[in-house]
């Protein structure tokens, strides 16, 4: 169990931590940009898809439970059916966000709040990147299969080419034709597109003897696609508040000023590093659970449960460990001015204390995705999402603790999410799982 842990988890770390690499690659080249204006329009521009994009995260779970159940059935049309159906509601979904992107950009940036040079800087950011979200979701979909098909070279491939590219055009961007934000969004519609023709290949290389398989009329069936969207639409609403959250955590910052924004956009790359770095063995679970669960392996259902905890938490204690002995030489990473490290150097304990607090919520989730159990994976996220706003406000009107009030409710939530879960399986999904064993 440990090797096939081991062997799911390592690529996708390795393929997920090239995600805030990125990220990061863009806060550095914008943190030596005169003023903290920049990180925080960066920040705030990459929030507005995050919210998207996330939003549609569905795409990616959806099609990982899905297809690793249809695997360990070795059912080969439901296989690439799913697939099919996944890649229509994708480019679909790209499309209508291209359609709407004017709305959609100026309603985002007057909830946002921010100052009118942030939100000037955002938005030139903004109306580039949004051009991407046709591949952007298809390549969700395309890892999500891949993960399901147990295969997690392939998403270490496609992520390492998307990847690669957006900072090489970032850099060539920005250091060498003078380019800012509009640079670093123009490389990343660049870097998306690559992406979704390298996945595409890399599915006719090695899943081609699938096609013969797809029957059209199976991919809008009712049923069939009832099932897919049920599961998406609970999972959409369970990364909505996600999603949400983090959107009125920069909000709040926002209204703090702009080097509160600018300090935590910087402390967030901790916390998206760790993310990152913790789901590989969330996407290990994804696959191994769907996998043992469409076989009806109880053995190694229950042992796959155990051990990616296992693996999930001795990774999270290495993340606090590296953040307390290294943390405030890390800042120096993203940016060069004093002041904004000087801003975020008092709240790196929060940063410590996330990686231990939230990683075993980062593990259920990926639980859960196996079991497709997607109506428990929204109750848990919105009552913790609940919970996170419960304390922000409680803390607001009763003294007000700042930006520490603010870090605090989102470690919170974040815990929460990890104790209902488990709340949850132990209450009413377990005996119903494993009642037809």
């Amino acid at each position: 169990m440990n090797r096939q842990i081991l062997k799911l988890a390592i690529p996708n770390i390795l393929s997920n931590l090239s995600i805030p690499l990125l990220s990061s690659v863009d806060i550095a080249l914008m943190g030596r940009q005169d003023g903290a204006e920049y990180i925080g329009a960066i920040a705030l521009g990459a929030l507005i898809f995050n919210f998207v994009y996330w939003s549609f995260a569905f795409l990616r779970m959806g099609t990982t439970g899905f297809a690793a159940q249809a695997y360990g059935k070795s059912d080969n049309h439901q296989i690439i059916n799913v697939l099919a159906r996944a890649l229509l509601l994708a480019l679909v979904s790209g499309l209508i966000i291209l359609m709407i992107q004017i709305p959609l950009g100026e309603m985002s940036f007057r909830l946002l709040g921010a100052s009118e040079t942030v939100e000037t800087i955002a938005k030139e950011y903004y109306y580039i990147r949004v051009w991407a979200a046709p591949a952007t979701l298809s390549l969700y979909v395309l890892m999500g299969w891949f993960f399901g098909m147990q295969n997690s070279v392939y998403p270490l491939i496609l992520t390492f080419v998307v990847n690669a590219m957006n900072i090489i055009c970032n850099v060539y961007f920005v250091n060498y034709l003078g380019m800012q934000a509009d640079g670093v969004a123009l490389g990343t519609v660049i870097a998306q597109y690559t992406g979704l023709v390298t996945g595409v290949l890399l599915f006719l290389y090695k899943y081609r003897d699938y096609i013969p398989f797809l029957q059209k009329e199976m991919i809008l069936e009712w049923a069939a696609f009832k099932a897919f969207m049920s599961l998406n639409g609970n999972i959409f609403i369970r990364t909505f508040c996600l999603v949400f959250a983090f959107a009125f955590f920069d909000n709040q910052s926002a209204i703090l000023g702009d080097l509160t924004l600018a300090a935590n956009g910087v402390l967030l790359q901790f916390v998206f590093w760790m993310s990152y770095g913790v789901d590989g063995f969330g996407y290990a679970a994804e696959s191994l659970i769907g996998r043992y669960y469409g076989s009806k392996n109880k053995a190694l259902l229950e042992k796959a449960i155990k051990y990616s905890f296992y693996w999930g938490m001795g990774l999270a204690i290495l993340y606090s460990l590296v953040y307390w002995i290294f943390g405030e030489s890390m800042l120096y990473i993203f940016t060069d001015q004093e002041e904004i490290i000087e801003a975020a150097r008092p709240f790196l304990i929060w940063i410590i204390l996330f990686p231990i607090l939230s990683t075993p919520g980062y593990i259920w989730d990926g639980i859960y995705i196996g079991f497709t159990a997607s109506v428990a994976m929204r109750n848990t996220m919105v009552a913790s999402f609940l919970t996170f706003l419960a304390f922000y406000y409680f803390q607001a009107y009763n003294g007000n603790w700042g930006n520490d009030g603010l870090w605090i409710a989102l470690l919170i939530m974040m815990l929460s999410r990890g104790i209902y879960q488990w709340l949850w399986y132990e209450k009413k999904m377990k005996k119903v799982i494993f009642s037809g064993y």
